[in-house]
């Protein structure tokens, strides 16, 4: 079995999986190392034989977090390194060890499903678009506020603006303008992502025509699909990239 981790800078996301079939054992998302390993320990008959990880924490954090991997599991975490090239698509930054290797490892895993020109969406914290033409060229992307990040500026800088996650929910049942706060400011926000979603494929359409591919990804991706109804949704995108970067036998 191999344990894969994505970690970001508020949660981890991880899964276990057959090194045979990649068939999935267990996963989930946690919001603290101690969390992630207590979750893993939990799995009935876990034999883990590898460990390959994407980060976009400090180094100083990912390594501490390989060390706790190792001593709860005996097993060596494979961190994923940047590139100026792998798989067939070349890094698009002036600096290649800038681009975030959640971004990377997306367009990586993005550009082998599509064999051709791939637009990536990935809808979490941030809300994120990359580039990739059809010889394997990362063209570059954007980074604006996703809804964690809207709803908690709203929350931090306007007093009166205090709901709790029930209500957001109930919130999104319609994007009709609100009629309440929590309702006003929910559906304001998705209707924000669906725009940034438009405007992407406005983009990719003016470079390629229709001959791409749409990959929607991230927590929050459902909250565009109806901007972009050719998408693929694939949750686990970044995984498929990172299995590309970190092969494990």
């Amino acid at each position: 079995m191999i344990l894969e981790l994505d970690c970001g800078n508020s949660f981890i996301k991880w899964r276990v999986i057959h090194a045979a079939d990649a068939a999935i054992v267990g996963g989930g998302i946690v919001d603290s190392d101690q969390a992630l390993l207590d979750e893993v320990a939990a799995l009935s008959q876990l034999c883990l034989a590898g460990c390959r990880i994407v980060s976009v924490r400090s180094e100083e954090e990912t390594a501490a977090l390989c060390a706790l991997i190792a001593q709860a599991f005996g097993v060596f975490a494979r961190v994923a390194e940047p590139a100026r090239e792998m798989a067939g698509v070349r890094n698009g930054y002036d600096d290649y060890q800038r681009l975030g290797m959640d971004r990377w490892l997306a367009a990586l895993g993005a550009f082998h499903l599509a064999k051709g020109a791939c637009l990536v969406i990935d809808l979490g914290t941030a809300a994120k678009a990359d580039f990739v033409g059809p010889d394997g060229e990362h063209l570059g992307g954007y980074i604006c506020p996703g809804m964690p990040l809207m709803r908690s500026q709203l929350r931090t800088h306007t007093r009166r603006i205090r709901y709790d996650d029930a209500s957001a929910e109930r919130a999104l049942s319609s994007l009709a303008p609100g009629r309440s706060t929590v309702e006003a400011v929910e559906r304001g926000c998705v209707l924000m992502l669906q725009g940034f979603a438009r405007i992407q494929l406005e983009q990719a359409r003016a470079l390629w025509g229709e001959r791409f591919t749409v990959f929607l990804t991230g927590g929050d991706a459902p909250l565009v699909r109806d901007a972009a109804p050719q998408a693929r949704v694939v949750p686990d995108l970044v995984f498929v990239g990172l299995a590309m970067a970190c092969p494990l036998d």
